[in-house]
């Protein structure tokens, strides 16, 4: 799913263009500069960073402001043109709306929506949009170019006035104001075959083939792409004409499969064996020995056939090697791999940090621009609510993290790309462990079905709390430390209760996670107990609650005066080793470290020797 475009607004005057931008665009929700804007679906206080953090994960931006403002913000990050979001600029009072980046993402036709609904003028300034009404080297939905690095000198000979000769049918480049001429100079071709372009031929291909494959488990990906390749040959079909690749649902995480879907740069979609069953009467090669084995009497050309529809064709029939299977169907039309079967399924395992933007990495909010489901804790989609806007939300309270996480498995087996968000990092006291957990027991034991067990699975690690509490207050985590999680739900007391000794006696600097509850009041000062045993009265303790959100506090206390009421829920506890300090800076602002012991150096210094640097210019 496309990331929910975004409004960017940063002063007041430009606010009611904005929420008319909104309302034309149900996806949307608006962004606003704190300070100037009070009312916007968030408020963020660094303009240049936002817009970034924005573009990188792939949202639309749409700037009710001046031009320059998103260009300069935006010129370090430009790469690549076929990959950059749209990025518009659209003037206060609505009048203007400029495409200034992902023409070839739908930016001009986005310009042209907004322009009908605000009144304005469109100011597209694509050469090809203007003066021909097609971009050459952006063609339709199901289309591919042969040959983009020659878009460009064709293009330029089109608007030098060059007519064309159209070899083939494709309907989207009859209805474009080109000149055509039988005796042109620029060629346009429409082949599926593998034909070569130049500077004066842009060849196109209509992607209306679907490659189905079958393998035994484990297959090399190799056999199985070097197969399909000699196929295509066979059949004289280029790669650009290939629309997907298509299996049997069994096979959905095969890695010579997904291998394939990549070489070819194509979708990967499955069928149930059922759907591949209703195929049989069309089939070539049927077999009691595939359908005993996986219940359909073909799995390459059955999935090919199912791919391209009753309307399709059964190109080139079952070639097989040792351990591999590959058949191709083509379609009248070209395809849309979406209508097909379904995908792998994945699901994304999200650690959003304490709360704050800038300390959630890009990796994890381009992930959760590219989800189409979001489950997890109502707490936590609130805090990332700007970029799960549009998509479906499954909210689960407390309580129940194993029907959270079991039904993110599931979702995901159902073919959906799927967000499963947590706070801090995921890996730590979160859903990480839960979800391989449910991966590794049995659907007899608690585990989850077979397609949940084949879906692809990604980590996005975040910042924890433990990190975020010694960034705020300096470097208490400087030496040795360990977490313990004082909540006894489920984990007996007596194993906390040896965890703490040892952690006592070890010296260890400690983060305690969930400290208290409304039922759990005695937990913190056991440990605190525990502790006294082995440490300084003074040993410092750091507080830190609600961090990276706006009602954020970090205060510094003792472990001797540390009380069960100051801490909640929200509250991460780091108590330091016998080494730790704590220190009353001049401003009056404390700071607390633990020491590594540099200090034997810095009081006995050893002969100083130049640094070794790097190639990458780091010192060693």
């Amino acid at each position: 799913m496309d990331a929910s475009p975004i409004v960017l607004v940063l002063n007041s005057a430009g606010l009611h263009t904005a929420r008319r931008i909104e309302a034309s665009l149900p996806q949307a929700s608006i962004h606003g500069l704190a300070g100037r804007i009070r009312e916007a679906d968030t408020l963020f206080d660094e303009t240049i960073a936002h817009i970034r953090l924005l573009f990188s994960a792939g949202h639309p931006i749409i700037g009710v402001c001046a031009s320059g403002i998103l260009i300069r913000a935006l010129a370090p990050l430009l790469t690549d043109k076929r990959n950059e979001p749209p990025v518009l600029a659209v003037s206060e009072d609505g009048a203007s709306i400029v495409p200034l980046l992902g023409g070839h993402r739908g930016a001009n036709d986005l310009a042209r929506q907004l322009g009908q609904a605000l009144r304005g003028h469109a100011a597209v300034t694509t050469a090809g949009d203007t003066a021909l009404g097609i971009t050459l080297d952006a063609p339709p939905k199901g289309w591919s170019l042969a040959n983009p690095q020659d878009a460009k000198p064709v293009m330029a000979e089109l608007l030098s006035g060059a007519a064309v000769t159209i070899e083939g049918d494709a309907p989207w480049l009859s209805d474009a104001k080109l000149p055509v001429s039988e005796t042109a100079p620029i060629t346009l071709t429409v082949t599926d075959a593998p034909v070569q372009g130049s500077p004066t031929r842009l060849v196109f291909h209509p992607r209306r083939h679907v490659v189905g494959v079958g393998c035994a488990r484990g297959c090399a990906p190799q056999e199985l792409i070097d197969l399909v390749d000699a196929c295509l040959t066979e059949a004289g079909i280029t790669k650009g004409a290939v629309a997907a690749v298509a299996s049997v649902d069994l096979k959905a995480d095969e890695p010579a499969m997904e291998a394939l879907a990549r070489h070819l740069g194509v979708p990967f979609r499955v069928f149930p064996a059922s759907r591949l069953e209703e195929e049989t009467p069309r089939l070539k090669n049927p077999s009691e020995v595939v359908f005993a084995e996986v219940g359909c009497h073909g799995v390459c050309e059955g999935a090919a056939l199912a791919a391209v529809g009753s309307d399709g064709i059964l190109l080139q029939d079952k070639r097989k090697t040792a351990n591999a299977t590959a058949a191709i169907a083509q379609a009248p039309q070209p395809l849309d791999p979406n209508l097909m079967g379904r995908a792998r399924g994945h699901l994304s395992v999200i650690g959003i940090g304490p709360g704050a933007d800038e300390w959630r990495t890009p990796q994890a909010t381009r992930l959760l621009s590219e989800a189409e489901d979001v489950v997890g804790y109502s707490l936590y989609l609130d805090i990332v609510a700007p970029h799960i806007n549009g998509k479906t939300h499954h909210n689960f309270p407390l309580g129940e993290e194993q029907e959270r996480v079991r039904f993110a498995l599931e979702r995901a087996g159902e073919g959906h790309n799927v967000a499963l968000v947590c706070s801090g990092d995921a890996g730590i006291y979160a859903m990480g462990a839960l979800v391989y957990e449910l991966l590794d027991r049995s659907p007899e034991n608690g585990g989850v079905s077979d397609a949940a067990r084949r879906v692809s699975i990604l980590n996005a690690p975040g910042i924890s709390a433990l990190q975020a509490a010694s960034a705020r207050i300096g470097a208490p985590l400087g030496h040795d430390f360990c977490a313990i999680s004082l909540s006894d739900l489920l984990t007996p007391w007596e194993s906390i209760e040896k965890r703490l000794h040892a952690a006592a006696e070890g010296d260890f600097v400690i983060a305690f996670y969930n400290p208290v509850s409304k039922r759990r009041r005695t937990q913190l000062a056991t440990a605190r107990e525990i502790l006294l045993k082995h440490r300084p009265a003074d040993t410092p303790v750091v507080l830190g609650v609600n961090l990276g959100r706006p009602e954020e506090t970090v205060r510094v206390t003792t472990l001797e005066a540390l009380t069960v009421d100051e801490v909640d829920m929200l509250t991460t506890v780091l108590v330091g080793s016998s080494n730790s300090r704590a220190v009353l800076r001049g401003d009056g602002k404390p700071f607390v470290y633990t020491p590594r012991g540099y200090a034997k150096r810095i009081d006995a210094p050893e002969p100083a020797t130049a640094p070794q640097t790097t190639l990458a210019g780091e010192t060693a």
